[in-house]
């Protein structure tokens, strides 16, 4: 998975003659400021310096995962084609440019984001993009307040994780309230992004909502802890952001867990599978979760003909039908 070549070319535009060593020291600050998912009423990415490391180091990750999360949400409702859309928590406007790819028809998109060093960074990408209309507004998510109008798409990316939980309930709903069509959150891979994503699900679904993924029910989740469930999302990475994170390897692997909700009934698949498949001559092993609420481990043979093509298709992450 590659960042849109338009955005590609304005990260690399924005980072024109800073110091790699510079970028890596920031890098690593805001590293330590996810990772521990400090709450300290600091904004994670208060000043250009941070903004730019976000941009090199940590915006090709979250766009990866943010993309993976949408295409499969537009998997399970093909007929959905939003028109407008509202992201909350807007950082440098990762979803406008990977709600786009996956729907070409969007033509509004509002973005709501406190920080004025990464908004500014932001704004600036977004003008490489093609989208109709964008509109920028500095809100800070957790006081309300602001009038916003109603969207067919709402998103929330990489955003709860800042906010205490009395903060997260009021916003999801209040997300919830704003959203005409689907509302999609995406939170780190970890197992508090998972528990806090459970949180989000359950609000949701006494709100009427339906899901439509990665879960192919609305029933009580059946992973137990200290299991979670996450998915992974391989990017590619750019010399610059190789540099920036001292790493190696031309690729990396991003851990994200998501939630896609709808007003309209959901078409579940069969399954999703929760793991990375194991393969051998004649079989394949999945990890499910199936649409009766049941984990299971399965085991599919070459003797099940078209299930077999299908789980040997299947990767992890992916809706499974028997």
């Amino acid at each position: 998975m590659e960042m849109p070549l338009r955005l590609r070319q304005a990260v690399d535009a924005a980072l024109q003659g800073v110091a790699v060593a510079e970028l890596a020291t920031a890098s690593k600050a805001l590293s330590q400021r996810y990772r521990n998912e400090v709450r300290d009423g600091r904004l994670h990415i208060s000043d250009e310096r941070l903004a730019l490391a976000y941009i090199a180091t940590r915006m090709p990750a979250t766009y990866a995962a943010i993309h993976a999360s949408l295409a499969a949400a537009a998997e399970r409702a093909p007929n959905f084609a939003p028109r407008t859309a509202l992201d909350v928590g807007a950082g440098p406007g990762t979803v406008l440019w990977a709600a786009s790819a996956v729907w070409p028809a969007l033509a509004s998109v509002t973005l709501l984001e406190a920080s004025p060093s990464i908004r500014a960074i932001g704004e600036k990408l977004a003008g490489a993009s093609s989208l109709a209309h964008i509109d920028w507004r500095h809100v800070d998510v957790t006081r309300g307040g602001e009038r916003l109008a109603p969207a067919d798409l709402v998103t929330l990316a990489y955003v709860l994780d800042e906010l205490s939980s009395e903060q997260r309930d009021r916003l999801v709903d209040r997300l919830w309230s704003l959203t005409s069509g689907m509302l999609v959150i995406v939170e780190p891979g970890t197992s508090t992004g998972w528990q806090r994503i459970l949180d989000a699900r359950a609000r949701l679904i006494a709100s009427g909502a339906s899901i439509l993924a990665p879960c192919p029910h609305g029933l009580a989740c059946p992973i137990i802890a200290p299991d979670w469930c996450h998915f992974s999302a391989r990017l590619a990475r750019s010399r610059v952001h190789r540099l920036a994170k001292e790493a190696e390897a031309p690729w990396e692997d991003e851990k994200f867990i998501y939630l896609a909700a709808s007003r309209l009934p959901a078409d579940p698949p069969g399954a999703r599978v929760l793991a990375p498949t194991e393969t051998a001559t004649g079989r394949v092993r999945l990890k499910l979760c199936r649409q009766d609420g049941v984990v299971e481990s399965r085991l599919v043979t070459r003797r099940e003909g078209g299930a077999f093509k299908s789980a040997r298709r299947s990767d992890w992450g992916d809706a499974f039908d028997f």
